[in-house]
């Protein structure tokens, strides 16, 4: 008698959009962490575009070329970007190291103050009618920390497709693909105050809400981000911001690698595009857990 020993090959479940989102964060927490001792150089153009129908035709472009780091202001917790703008247009940026000195040298004793300057900071040199501090490649990523992810609904999403800004712009043929194991995550903002805060310029300036809506391409198994979409509409415009990641082997990390940007239905019926592209990776040499040192290039 020949006995016949059959192995059935049991698949792996599936993963819970719980268990995916719990290793989003950790997964971001690492990330934020080893990347907070990396440099990147940003390659940086937009574009402000007018239709041709309207009386204003004064369109506009500028190049910024920038290093971009994960710094932390003096007794903060978070972390933030800063775009250090060192040429516009490939002119050299004349004022840079007093404007580094008074951020970074001589800090106000208010964390609040910090940020606040070097947000002014990375947003210094953008052009068109929309004030943003909110183009940076890695803010959507809060949204996935463990302290933040209460303040979202988060979904599977049907929608695989990327934008590379709005419905109005589709992304470019081959400029993104998304593989049959990549979760796509829809997400929505409920929390109050929001995250990302604007000014109103009917209230006085008072700060209101300005609640992200958007989706995140997520590895199931890993919790590592491919790529983000953050759609945003302050005062009735709308603006879209997509973030690709890959690979760089030197780092062992998933790094962005370019970033776009589109604002529609601005007041002044002007459109705003970008693109970004990051390389240059490298270490940096100041610790930045503590009070910011000086920046060494």
């Amino acid at each position: 008698m020949i006995a016949l020993l059959v192995c059935l090959a049991i698949a792996d479940p599936q993963p819970t959009l719980a268990q995916v989102m719990d290793r989003a964060a950790r997964y971001v927490a690492e990330f934020e962490q080893r990347l907070s001792g990396i440099v990147a150089e940003e390659q940086y153009v937009q574009e402000v575009k007018f239709p041709k129908a309207s009386p204003r035709r004064d369109d506009q472009s500028r190049k910024l070329t920038s290093d971009l780091l994960l710094v932390r202001p003096s007794g903060g917790k978070e972390f933030l970007q800063f775009r250090d703008v060192f040429a516009v247009d490939g002119q050299p940026v004349r004022d840079r190291q007093e404007r580094l000195t008074e951020i970074f040298l001589r800090p106000n004793s208010s964390t609040y103050s910090q940020t606040v300057a070097i947000l002014f900071e990375s947003a210094r040199y953008n052009i068109g009618s929309l004030e943003r501090t909110m183009n940076v490649p890695l803010l959507p990523l809060r949204f996935l920390e463990a302290a933040n992810q209460e303040r979202f609904t988060f979904s599977r999403s049907r929608r695989t497709s990327p934008n590379a800004a709005t419905f109005e712009s589709p992304a470019p043929p081959g400029h993104f693909r998304v593989g049959i194991d990549v979760w796509v995550i829809e997400f929505k903002e409920r929390g109050r105050p929001t995250l990302i805060r604007t000014r109103d310029s009917i209230n006085h300036g008072a700060l209101r809400d300005l609640p992200a809506s958007g989706r995140f391409w997520i590895e199931p198994d890993t919790g590592r981000v491919l790529m983000s979409e953050m759609i945003l509409e302050p005062h009735g415009a709308r603006g879209v911001i997509t973030v690709n990641y890959q690979s760089e082997p030197l780092l062992g990390l998933l790094v962005p690698t370019e970033m776009r940007e589109r604002y529609d239905r601005l007041r002044d019926k002007s459109v705003i595009e970008g693109f970004a592209s990051y390389g240059r990776f490298r270490q940096f040499q100041v610790l930045v857990d503590e009070k910011l040192g000086p920046i060494k290039k």
